[in-house]
């Protein structure tokens, strides 16, 4: 017994005596990250009590500012902007009012005022490369004693650009 205790003794101190074989081999790992946007308002409808222009000359809209939240990833170094246009001036009928008479102030890091335009998408917006951008955009409507009356519309596109 003890003859078969000093050989598997000796099999393991010789085993243990071999060095350790070992093999690398390189993977090469690859994450393909595109220009992405994501835009999200906190409302879909805009609407505006009527007021007397004398006591109100720009209507707030109900429900108060709107809250927009921009997602971006974008090339390093490049401008993200954020636009708006109406699809058209407002109109009830036959009756226009011009799109311009929709004015907003906003807050937020990045966030311009500025004024509606039937024809060209003004700059709500701009940041330098990829992040999250919060801000408001309160609009308010310039209140005129000229206007006839009517439930005027327009649609509002608002675009978020990552290049």
């Amino acid at each position: 017994m003890f003859a078969v205790r000093a050989i598997l003794l000796a099999l393991v101190v010789w085993t243990a005596a071999w060095p350790a074989v070992a093999q690398t081999s390189t993977a090469t790992l690859s994450a393909d990250i595109r220009p992405l946007a994501k835009l999200t308002l906190s409302t879909s409808s805009v609407s505006f009590p009527d007021a007397d222009p004398d006591i109100v000359a720009q209507v707030p809209a109900l429900g108060g500012p709107i809250t927009i939240i921009a997602k971006s990833r974008a090339t390093a170094g490049a401008q993200v902007v954020l636009t708006v246009a109406s699809s058209d001036n407002l109109r009830s009928g036959v009756q226009v009012i011009t799109a311009s008479a929709i004015t907003w102030t906003a807050t937020g890091a990045g966030f311009v005022s500025g004024a509606l335009s039937a024809t060209t998408p003004v700059m709500v917006g701009q940041w330098t490369g990829s992040g999250t951008y919060a801000g408001t955009q309160q609009l308010l409507f310039r209140n005129l004693w000229s206007y006839a009356t009517g439930t005027y519309t327009a649609s509002l596109v608002y675009t978020l650009t990552a290049p």
